[in-house]
């Protein structure tokens, strides 16, 4: 099976307020870098996205992928069968509510299908050239776009 490395960040300005997600893809020799953007949203959603876009980007399916993310939000829910309880319990978290984000976890699930996946916590902020990367991405998205929606540039 041919593997392929993810690593994703996501990042808010404000919370909620203007988003970025970046990610860093290797299989073998090939590096390919995604980011983007969103104007009004929040640091999880921006961390679902990344992983989500993230496998999408993947062409060929069969794929043996690992996902680097330092969003707890993201590893707890795989972790600690989140998710397999939200299903179980129609889509309503342990407090009998709706599951935030649902429409993103829909996606994310749907995105993991073609592919083994398995996501695992690395640690942020703590020198990880592969995560300093992915940030990196994310707040450069929010940056730029700022400067478009300020008239800047």
């Amino acid at each position: 099976m041919k593997e392929v490395v993810i690593y994703t960040d996501g990042a808010c300005s404000g919370n909620p307020g203007p988003g970025g997600w970046g990610a860093v893809l290797l299989a073998g020799p090939y590096r390919k870098e995604l980011s983007g953007y969103e104007e009004q949203t929040t640091n999880q959603r921006m961390e679902l996205k990344a992983v989500i876009e993230a496998l999408q980007a993947l062409k060929v399916e069969g794929w043996d992928v690992t996902v680097y993310t330092d969003s707890a939000y993201v590893v707890n829910a795989f972790k600690q069968n989140w998710i397999d309880k939200w299903l179980k319990n129609g889509w309503q978290n342990s407090r009998k509510e709706a599951v935030a984000n649902r429409d993103l976890w829909m996606a994310l699930l749907e995105a993991m299908q073609t592919n083994q996946v398995r996501i695992e916590k690395v640690k942020g902020h703590a020198g990880h050239p592969l995560n300093e990367r992915c940030d990196e991405l994310a707040r450069a998205q929010i940056k730029e776009n700022r400067a478009k929606n300020d008239g800047i540039m």
